[in-house]
């Protein structure tokens, strides 16, 4: 098959095996949400049940994301992703047994979920260590945008498959083929190299942990993005997924309006990969904070009450803004880090970045009850443009930091920012 130039990263074997299992592994999982949700809906529960449901996949996520760094650096990436893989596999199998016939006990649905999320985190911080190990330096960009893709594709795809499938056959057989999607993952993962491990094995968890926090607070410009994003989920995202729903279903035409503004947020996402295959820009972080003031544009949109088709626009805007700075984000910490301290730095990346989204979702509500929608949407368009304003302003998002592939010498602000072995995290 003829690739695209852009996309040559496809060429390599290890990358190309992975990207397949793991994109069908998204693609399962995506139409898993979606069949979970209704199961709990058609076994009697309600909102109350299903917001337990879904907060038994959240909150493990977060509070095991550090310790999946932890542990991947211990017993390498591709055995870390095994584990968890192998986890998720077994815990869709045993979620599509407990819907057979349409009922479950509750109990066992949050159970199982939890576990789902446990293992979520552990392969987490393990991707982001897999993948500088399977491509190029040259090519580490590209393979980061097509991940992305992969990502926002499955977003698209999954949950309309999920909703045909949920209809004609029932939660268990979608839970069964996400299931059976974990397995595709395995097999692609077994056929990858051995990673060795990269943290040492006598080093106790604590210490290990405290390294990582060590290794990522020493780089200013990765702790002023993960807060960026952070305060981004809390006050613009997490708002725009509770209350955007509120508002196309009392004045845009409801739930088909809202998917639509959904797919074309993926798609859109889909574009901006596009667009970032075999590119170098010199200034990857400027770039990439700038990319996130189309965050902003779907807030404002509906806060503004624009009409459908301009909050569709908007919807696909922030979309190619989040795909441009995920890739640079990503490309940045994995080219500047030890790989020694990579899963670790990751993690608490991750968790900075999203910790405190379930806040934002619980606040949402409640401070639109005080300040009205259009205040809490409006507010959180105007904060995210402030934010890109400040951020941009600050010297160590300014600087260069030429990634892998490009001709120019690099020129990363901090003097930790090798990725050579650190002293803290040393090699096995």
């Amino acid at each position: 098959m003829a690739l695209i130039p852009r996309a040559a990263v496809l060429r390599e074997r290890d990358f190309r095996r992975f990207f397949l299992g793991y994109s069908t592994s998204l693609l399962g999982s995506s139409m898993a949400s979606v069949a979970l949700a209704f199961a709990v809906l058609e076994t009697g529960g309600g909102g109350t049940e299903l917001g337990l449901v879904l907060a038994a996949r959240i909150l493990p996520l977060v509070l095991v994301l550090l310790a999946g760094g932890v542990l991947t650096d211990r017993w390498g990436s591709r055995s870390t992703m095994l584990a968890a893989d192998v986890t998720r596999c077994l815990t869709q199998a045993g979620l599509a047994l407990a819907l057979i016939g349409g009922a479950a006990h509750m109990a066992t649905l949050i159970a199982l979920v939890v576990v789902w999320g446990a293992a979520e985190a552990l392969f987490t911080p393990a991707l982001d260590a897999l993948v500088p190990r399977i491509v190029p330096d040259d090519k580490l960009a590209d393979g980061n945008a097509l991940l992305g893709m992969a990502r926002s594709a499955a977003s698209i795809a999954g949950p309309a498959l999920a909703g045909v499938l949920t209809a004609t056959a029932g939660a268990s057989a979608v839970l069964t083929v996400d299931a059976l999607s974990y397995g595709v993952s395995v097999v692609a993962l077994l056929l990858l190299p051995r990673t060795v491990r990269t943290a040492g094995s006598a080093s106790s968890f604590v210490r290990e942990l405290r390294e990582g926090w060590t290794e990522f607070r020493s780089r200013t410009w990765l702790w002023i993005t993960s807060v960026h994003v952070g305060l981004f989920n809390l006050l613009v995202w997490a708002p725009f997924l509770v209350l955007g729903p509120l508002v196309v279903q009392r004045d845009l035409g409801g739930p088909s309006s809202w998917g639509l503004v959904m797919a074309l947020y993926g798609a859109g996402a889909v574009v901006g990969g596009t667009v970032m295959l075999g590119r170098r820009p010199r200034r990857p972080l400027l770039l990439g904070t700038a990319a996130t003031s189309g965050w902003a544009m779907p807030s404002a949109a509906l806060a503004a009450g624009l009409p459908l088709p301009w909050i569709c626009a908007a919807a696909l805007a922030a979309g190619v803004g989040s795909a441009v700075c995920g890739t640079l984000y990503a490309t940045v910490t994995q080219s500047q880090v030890p790989v020694g301290a990579l899963a670790r730095v990751s993690a608490y990346g991750t968790f900075g970045a999203f910790a405190l989204g379930p806040v934002g979702l619980a606040a949402a509500g409640p401070s639109a009850v005080l300040v009205g929608t259009a205040g809490v949407l409006g507010f959180g368009a105007v904060w995210q443009l402030a934010a890109v304003a400040v951020v941009l302003t600050l010297p160590a998002v300014r600087s260069a930091f030429p990634l892998p592939g490009t001709t120019e010498p690099a020129a990363a602000p901090d003097a930790a920012g090798s990725r050579e072995p650190s002293t803290t995290s040393p090699s096995s």
